[in-house]
């Protein structure tokens, strides 16, 4: 299966693949790319993805760091600022907490504090959400946590030709960006991939089934699940929108707002805890923009306030998937058939 960067046309990839594909053509299209991270270079990177990266593009470019996460976002920030384009790993998000200075108080304000004069283009490349075995310290969704902070972009692919597209539009954005991936979607079944053709810009949802009873939002893996969901209410006349929403920040509210304001209901579907996480944020912003043109009140479905088990039963019981989806899709249906039937 095709991975170069000189590869084009459609190729059937799995989702790690897509990743692979991306950097390779990064690398050889962008001389300012330096990728580098825990193991990336010669061992290919410990979920397999940055496989003959190295060999492609030579050890200069691809190399492996200690295990140091502030150092190596520290670095980033530098080598941004002089000129490269630095594609950071960093295994896990749980472990970019160790570097959030980084992050927030240096990388997101560089073009605020030099007023525009410099900018700080490097792309974190990480990944989250559970898996079984994944302990409390594996498994954290955290895209709320960075999506606050003025002066980055969080980006979280859904689905292969997102792996590629996003990755890309990452690298040459010339604002640092988080692009969070799903370790269990790496080595999953094959998708049709377009290679090459223009870089998207940074921004943007897509529409990943029409639908006009109400309006499904979700990113990463949580779009098969709502995409599932949307099929099993489709054969009881429920016809779910559903939007994958890709990027984070910056948010596509006119996509959403559009859906959500012709469906009149809204149901939002994340990985991560209820409490605090981003669905939050867009119900609180569909309530303010749509006042008075919902049926519904806007609803969120995540994970329940609490660390996530390494018991795959146990995950299973917390986080959601498309049998819970339906169920407060009917549920949101049903609200608006129940007010009607009231005196």
């Amino acid at each position: 299966m095709p991975e170069a960067s000189s590869s084009t046309g459609v190729a059937q990839l799995s989702f790690g693949k897509a990743v692979n594909a991306a950097l390779a053509r990064a690398l050889e299209d962008m001389p300012e790319v330096v990728l580098y991270g825990e193991d990336v270079g010669k061992p290919g990177g410990v979920f397999g993805v940055t496989k003959d990266l190295q060999r492609q593009a030579g050890a200069a470019r691809v190399f492996d760091t200690p295990i140091s996460e502030t150092a190596m976002l520290g670095v980033a920030v530098g080598a941004a600022m002089s000129g490269l384009r630095p594609v950071v790993e960093i295994m896990w998000i749980d472990f970019s907490l160790v570097a959030m200075d980084q992050l927030v108080n240096q990388a997101a304000n560089v073009r605020y504090v030099s007023a525009g004069r410099l900018a700080a283009p490097l792309t974190v490349r990480t990944q989250q959400g559970a898996t079984p075995g994944s302990c409390a310290q594996h498994s954290q969704n955290l895209e709320a946590l960075y999506a606050h902070i003025p002066g980055l972009r969080v980006g979280i692919p859904a689905t292969a030709q997102d792996a590629y597209d996003m990755l890309l539009a990452a690298i040459r954005c010339d604002d640092p960006t988080l692009v969070i991936e799903n370790r269990a979607m790496y080595h999953g079944d094959p998708q049709p991939v377009s290679l090459g053709g223009p870089i998207e810009d940074a921004c943007g949802a897509r529409v990943a089934r029409p639908g006009r009873d109400l309006t499904l939002v979700a990113w990463g893996a949580m779009l098969f699940q709502a995409l599932e969901a949307a099929a099993q209410l489709a054969r009881e006349g429920i016809e779910a929108e559903v939007i994958n929403a890709r990027w984070i920040a910056p948010f596509d509210w006119p996509t959403l707002l559009a859906s959500a304001g012709r469906t009149g209901r809204l149901l939002v579907v994340h990985e991560a805890n209820v409490t605090g996480g981003f669905g939050a944020e867009i119900a609180a912003r569909v309530q303010d923009e749509l006042y008075g043109r919902l049926r519904a009140p806007v609803r969120r479905l995540g994970v329940a306030d609490c660390r996530i088990p390494a018991a795959p039963h146990l995950q299973a019981a917390l986080i959601p998937d498309a049998g819970r989806i339906a169920q407060a899709a009917r549920e949101l249906v049903g609200e608006q058939r129940d007010r009607r039937a009231q005196p």
